[in-house]
């Protein structure tokens, strides 16, 4: 597999078009590639080790500074970490304007029922997690490699994982009560029972 960059106007990267803004032009392409990169291989294994999965469910004291928890089935959280991933391919990151614009949609909410300093307060607890960075003399925000990891393991794991797990258990409809997985827990239930049977328990 190649990448290759394609840019067909340079001013959406803020750079003219002469040729002295060349190299300026090669170095944004390069960071794309690199980004691209990182992106494809945090995909394949975005798995959180214990330590750091555990750190983001519970309030911390970082430098003097309360730091409120990231809890993986918070709603919010999950739409916080889902609006990050939109802005992972762009170099020039993106502002409180930007991100709370895609927020407020993934809540069902329009960008003007979410005021800039909730959504500071949001970019504050991202960036003291070490979640985001602020890029240097801007006030524009980039994912860490941390933040990328993160932000993978929660989306990917709750969407793709929990919520369709979840869904086939209590259920009756006859196509979900088919699914392996269904039947799988319905086997283990039906063994639990009939141990607690045998030993005289109550189940």
């Amino acid at each position: 597999m190649r990448t290759e960059t394609t840019i067909n106007d340079t001013r959406d990267f803020g750079i003219g078009r002469l040729l002295h803004n060349l190299p300026a032009l090669r170095r944004m392409g390069f960071a794309a590639n690199r980004r691209l990169l990182e992106v494809e291989r945090v995909s394949h294994d975005c798995a959180l080790g214990e330590e750091a999965f555990q750190d983001l469910q519970h309030p911390r004291q970082r430098a003097g500074q309360r730091v409120p928890a990231l809890r993986f089935a918070d709603p919010q959280v999950q739409a916080l970490l889902h609006a990050l991933l939109m802005f992972v391919f762009l170099p020039q990151g993106f502002t409180n304007k930007e991100l709370r614009q895609v927020f407020a949609v993934l809540l069902g909410k329009h960008s003007g029922e979410i005021m800039p300093g909730c959504m500071s307060y949001e970019l504050c607890r991202l960036r003291v997690h070490g979640l985001i960075e602020r890029i240097p003399k801007s006030h524009r925000y980039r994912l860490t490699s941390l933040g990328l990891r993160t932000a993978m393991f929660y989306t990917r794991v709750y969407s793709r994982v929990l919520r369709p797990g979840l869904a086939i258990l209590p259920t009756h409809d006859e196509k979900a009560s088919a699914a392996p997985l269904h039947r799988t827990f319905q086997a283990a239930e039906k063994a639990v029972h009939s141990w607690c049977d045998n030993a005289k328990i109550a189940a």
